[in-house]
């Protein structure tokens, strides 16, 4: 049997931490700045594709912006140069010769932006030291940053006027390597009804966030309160990612290695079933146990979880229940070797199986084929 060993890539994660609210002010200034740029740079190379029929790269506004700090654009070089590359990124993502201008005022007002480079981002003493803006920005520094090396990332506003710091960040201690029994790993089912279940047998209900709180979301879109409106769609959005980081902390620190199931959550949000899928928040779970799983040297993978469902744990074959209606079907009992299943603790154990098969080398895929016996 091959011993696990987490990936010896570097970690590289995207840190959010928010900033202080008395830097605001000095903030919303920069971003009215940041627009300007962002608007000067998106008219430039629509004038130049117009003339040339050619689109002016990144590097290409260097030209043109030299010497606008020192011009009155209270902006330090280096930002302005980044505005000028994520302009250039954004406009070949979308395809179009020109973008929307930020707006700096008015209902339809652009969110505050404003991106930096790795050399322009000092840590000190708890504080971030960003060129351009005179005074450190203080900060909630939940995740310990002297304990990372800093690079490229931006500084945002959120709907409710407030500000965080977004990084990318590597790790300088370098990840941990477990050493790993078949023991210690765990398949993972995700689900609606039961958010999780696990291969030995712990099944961890829905939260239904956002059904909890509709009814209060409802009553303040109707009076058309914006601010209460913004408020609860934050605290929403808050539970779900303190539930998806204590679950995924707490799987994490219990084993070696995690295999859990692709199931497509950007597909089934086109169904019916579209609320419940978004307010499960699958991806972002996913998301979560796949970066820390990797700091801690615990194997994650994904697998295809084809059939998994209805494919009996204990002797592979294909008897649960198959059409739409057997969803509704909690429990079974396998009519080939009689073993009774919880429906997603089984799909959990074929997901682990899957996992370690393939590590293994010695476990096949589930197919239609081979569940088909009997």
């Amino acid at each position: 049997m091959p011993t696990l060993t987490s990936s010896k890539e570097k970690v590289v994660r995207v840190l959010r931490l928010r900033i202080k609210d008395k830097h605001a002010a000095a903030l919303r200034d920069k971003a009215y700045w940041v627009n300007q740029v962002w608007n000067y740079v998106n008219e430039l190379s629509f004038k130049v594709w117009e003339r040339e029929r050619k689109f002016l790269l990144g590097y290409d506004f260097a030209t043109y912006t030299k010497g606008a700090s020192k011009a009155g654009v209270a902006l330090h070089s280096q930002s302005i140069q980044a505005i000028a590359e994520e302009y250039a990124n954004k406009r070949k993502q979308a395809r179009k010769v020109k973008l929307r201008w930020r707006v700096s005022g008015g209902s339809r007002r652009s969110l505050g932006w404003i991106p930096f480079k790795a050399t322009a981002l000092r840590y000190r003493n708890g504080q971030l030291w960003l060129s351009g803006i005179d005074k450190p920005l203080g900060l909630w520094d939940s995740y310990g940053l002297s304990g990372y090396d800093l690079g490229t990332g931006n500084v945002s506003e959120d709907a409710r006027g407030r500000w965080y710091i977004n990084i990318c960040a590597t790790p300088k201690a370098k990840p941990m390597q477990r050493p790993t029994l078949f023991s210690d790993s765990v398949g993972v089912d995700l689900g609606l009804k039961d958010f999780v279940a696990t291969s030995d047998g712990a099944v961890i209900e829905a939260q239904n966030l956002y059904r909890a709180l509709e009814a209060k979301l409802r009553v303040a879109q109707r009076a058309k309160k914006t601010n209460g409106t913004r408020a609860i769609h934050a605290k929403i959005a808050n539970r779900r990612k303190d539930f998806h980081h204590q679950l995924s902390r707490r799987l994490v620190d219990s084993y070696a290695a995690i295999f859990i199931g692709n199931v497509n959550a950007a597909a089934l949000a086109k169904t019916r079933l579209a609320k419940s899928v978004m307010d499960a928040g699958w991806s972002q779970f996913r998301t979560m146990l796949k970066y820390k799983s990797a700091y801690a040297g615990v194997w994650f993978e994904e697998v295809n979880e084809a059939y998994s469902t209805v494919t009996c744990s204990d002797c592979k074959k294909r008897t649960g229940p198959i059409v739409r209606e057997g969803l509704r079907i909690r429990e079974w009992t396998c009519s080939g070797c009689s073993a009774h299943h919880h429906r997603d603790v089984n799909a959990s154990r074929n997901i682990l199986a899957l996992g370690l098969g393939r590590l293994a080398g010695g476990i096949p895929v589930l197919t239609a084929q081979a569940a088909a016996e009997g």
